[in-house]
């Protein structure tokens, strides 16, 4: 039997489920509260009859996905999560308790389609488009995470406090390109900010370029954050890495970006992921890390309102790639810091669990050959 999905439904549906199984209307209103936590299963529902939690369990779950693997990082700070979804697609999410808040990634897809060649996301491909409600299922389950031995003392409805145990922040930067599932990922938004009180300005979209997406996101109007995936400051060199600047070159890509933020008066984020390559005798040369290409991205971005995140590699056993020296990733910095270039060094977090994009995933897919 196909269980019912209960995050799924509607009040009036729950409302409709209750009635059936002879409860009292309140119930409905107890069952969505505890949906809104991230309740894994009924029988977590504390306040309802022992009865009705059995019952429910029978005949439903309470989200569209369920955790497979939970990872946490040694210091603490991460969780990592490998969730599968009803029809057996496997996605990631990632927790980060940073000094700002806490900090959901959340995945667009399963898979991705976008070819990056330093990416693990995507090897496997694209399985699908996710649903508004399998992205918010995310959401829900790193908030239970935070909240699970603290929920007498904390109000039922998550407001996006951190200092409530609450999730605050929101980056849409895991396996998938949003801008390829953009009405899913707007709906998404917009209900994170209504039922969770995430703000515009704490939820934050990264894509690797899709023009139109980007268009939609400035129709659209929220003033959230923007994030582009650039990873090199020449359309030659871009091309070799990412295959969608053969389709929306970097003029194109940064033209639209720059309406986006100067219509919200937003700092424009800038991923870069510096890469090396091994030589013949073993050894890392650099590849889009040199210091000609940081005055290049230099001359790119001078005076424009962006924040460049210069972000080492994470290995994938796959890529042919390298990850540059400390002292590379620096030098890289200081150029674009002396060329006025507002630039910081992403902390890397995880990196003991594989917390990078698609890693886990792809680690789980290995494992099952």
């Amino acid at each position: 039997m196909n269980k019912k999905i209960l995050f799924n439904l509607t009040d009036a549906e729950i409302a409709d489920l209750m009635a059936q199984m002879g409860q009292p209307k309140f119930r409905a209103k107890q069952v969505r509260e505890w949906l809104m936590r991230g309740v894994p299963d009924a029988q977590a529902m504390r306040n309802l009859p022992e009865k009705l939690r059995n019952d429910l369990d029978e005949i439903a779950q309470t989200l569209p996905v369920r955790i497979i693997k939970k990872l946490e990082s040694s210091d603490g700070e991460t969780t990592k999560f490998l969730l599968e979804l009803n029809d057996g697609e496997q996605i990631e999410c990632v927790l980060m308790r940073t000094t700002y808040g806490n900090s959901v990634c959340v995945s667009s897809q399963a898979g991705c389609a976008m070819g990056c060649r330093f990416c693990a996301s995507t090897l496997l491909g694209l399985k699908r488009n996710l649903t508004a409600n399998e992205i918010f299922a995310q959401i829900l389950v790193a908030q239970w995470e935070l909240r699970q031995d603290r929920l007498s003392d904390k109000p039922i409805r998550p407001n996006g406090d951190p200092n409530n145990n609450d999730v605050s922040h929101i980056v849409i930067m895991g396996t998938g390109e949003p801008l390829q599932n953009t009405e899913n990922v707007i709906d998404f938004i917009e209900r994170a900010n209504a039922d969770m009180g995430i703000g515009w300005r704490r939820i934050t979209v990264s894509t690797c370029g899709i023009v139109p997406g980007i268009d939609r996101l400035i129709e659209w109007g929220r003033p959230i954050n923007l994030a582009i995936s650039l990873h090199a400051p020449t359309d030659e060199l871009r091309s070799q890495i990412m295959p969608i600047n053969n389709k929306y070159k970097l003029d194109e890509v940064l033209d639209a970006a720059w309406r986006f933020t100067d219509l919200h008066n937003r700092q424009l984020m800038i991923e870069y992921i510096l890469l090396g390559k091994k030589d013949e005798n073993g050894e890392t040369v650099l590849y889009n890390a040199t210091p000609e290409y940081a005055e290049k991205l230099s001359a790119l971005l001078h005076g424009k309102n962006c924040m460049v995140n210069l972000i080492p590699w994470n290995a994938v056993d796959e890529r042919d790639f390298a990850s540059p020296s400390g002292n590379a990733v620096h030098r890289f910095q200081d150029i674009l810091i002396k060329n006025g270039v507002h630039t910081r060094i992403r902390r890397e977090r995880g990196n003991d669990i594989g917390s990078a994009c698609g890693q886990l995933r792809l680690n789980n897919a290995r494992n099952k050959k």
